[in-house]
């Protein structure tokens, strides 16, 4: 075990998460100035935030940075805390009926005294760029062409640029959520390419899960609990991808410092392949964001 750990140690592979979103920016920004030089008007997506959520302002703030550098018009309907549920749906009915916004996302998590079920509704499925729609989310599970979520869709792309051969495998998914565990594994799936998998969900009431961890060779962990994710719950060679992302304090001059839901120093020891953390699949979320509202733009779906 001791020499296929090295081996495995020496032909380790960092997925860079950074330059493969930015090369997908690029392609973008080139194809934004073709659209801008035929005098079209630019690509849009707008945004609405509630209240101040730090991290939801921090990503917002991405978003429309990422927009503006490429070329594609971003707004930002930035509503007050106490802003009720029945405001935030005329707003969200108002830019469903602008011909000249091509995408829409409402920031979560909302105030306690929204419905975020109703929201999501409420969007209409040829702007949710998020894919969040229950339309939308159906189209997915079937198999039609339609918005996939951000974060599944960036790690899907990922995958596909990296060359990681998904049919046929053992893809281990950890977290079960409706933004990323669960259409990951309906995603991965399905026919296609990437896509072709056995596919097992795992969740907090999994029986066995390192059982069913080891038999992976692909393992994406979306759990939700930092350094969840160790190496004697890892296959030699096994491809990890890790989606989570969890502020930690320490004693450093920041205060803190940024980990997943793998710990990476362990784990990258034997892994073929593994996610940073940053630089990994958070990059790439924003980077399906803006591949969605370009095919709303181009009215693709």
């Amino acid at each position: 075990m001791r020499l296929q750990t090295l081996i495995q140690f020496t032909s380790m592979k960092i997925i860079d998460g950074k330059a493969i979103a930015e090369k997908i920016k690029n392609e973008i920004k080139a194809e934004v100035a073709a659209i801008i030089d035929r005098d079209e008007r630019a690509p849009h997506l707008a945004a609405i935030l509630v209240g101040n959520d730090p991290a939801s302002e921090t990503y917002v703030a991405s978003k429309d940075r990422n927009c503006k550098a490429l070329g594609i018009t971003s707004s930002l309907y930035k509503l007050d805390a106490k802003t009720t549920e029945e405001e935030l749906l005329k707003v969200i009915h108002f830019i469903n009926n602008d011909p000249d916004i091509d995408g829409l996302i409402v920031q979560q998590p909302l105030p306690s005294h929204i419905n975020p079920d109703k929201v999501i509704e409420a969007i209409s499925p040829a702007k949710d760029v998020d894919g969040f729609h229950p339309l939308n989310v159906g189209k997915m599970a079937i198999g039609l062409p339609t918005f996939l979520p951000a974060t599944p869709m960036g790690i899907v792309e990922m995958i596909r640029r990296e060359g990681i051969e998904t049919e046929g495998k053992h893809v281990v998914v950890l977290g079960r959520s409706n933004i990323v565990g669960t259409p990951i594994a309906t995603m991965l799936s399905r026919k296609g390419n990437p896509g072709n998998a056995t596919v097992t969900l795992c969740h907090s009431k999994t029986a066995n899960l390192k059982e069913l961890c080891l038999q992976a060779d692909v393992l994406i962990a979306a759990i939700g609990k930092p350094g969840f994710v160790t190496a004697d719950m890892v296959k030699p060679g096994a491809v990890v991808i890790d989606v989570g992302i969890h502020r930690i304090s320490d004693n450093s001059e920041k205060g803190y410092h940024i980990a997943g839901d793998v710990d990476f120093a362990e784990v990258s020891k034997i892994a073929s392949a593994i996610t940073p953390v940053p630089g990994g699949v958070g990059l790439m979320t924003i980077a399906a964001l803006i591949m969605n509202t370009m095919k709303a733009f181009k009215k693709e779906l």
